[in-house]
């Protein structure tokens, strides 16, 4: 099965399920006699094209400057990398990097958006204390009963 990703506005009235259906999938284009064609899209979408933007913007920033080392830039933009150990900020920054990258060649915000908030995740972890302790690991298997 193919999915349509455009549609003419004729059709939002006709078959709205149709045409709403496929933009909670992906973005959608409706085409409009004699006017300029919109792109149909869910919020989640518009709000993850956005923050990629304000990221892009970040990072631009941050690549464009020439006072330290990028992990120093980076850190410096995102005070939360501070939480971080030297070596971590160094990963973070290469792997901010590589998802944007990665990204924008295929479009797909979501990358980009989840190694941010993992990052940025593992900071308020660390920052609260996790992580600090020791793990205690069960020696003895724990007999279950089938759900």
């Amino acid at each position: 099965m193919t999915t349509r990703t455009e549609f003419n506005s004729s059709e939002l009235s006709r078959n709205s399920a149709e045409v709403f259906g496929a933009a909670e999938d992906h973005p959608v284009r409706v085409t409009r006699r004699n006017a300029e064609t919109l792109i149909l899209m869910t919020e989640r979408d518009s709000d993850a094209q956005q923050k990629l933007f304000e990221f892009a913007a970040d990072l631009i920033a941050v690549t464009t400057d020439d006072n330290g080392t990028l992990t120093e830039r980076m850190t410096d933009r995102f005070s939360w990398m501070h939480a971080l150990s030297e070596e971590d900020r160094e990963a973070c920054a290469k792997e901010l990097v590589d998802s944007a990258r990665a990204s924008f060649a295929t479009k797909q915000p979501y990358l980009a958006a989840a190694t941010l908030t993992t990052w940025k995740e593992t900071a308020t972890a660390i920052a609260a204390g996790l992580g600090q302790e020791p793990v205690e690991w069960l020696e003895d298997e724990i007999p279950l009963d089938r759900p």
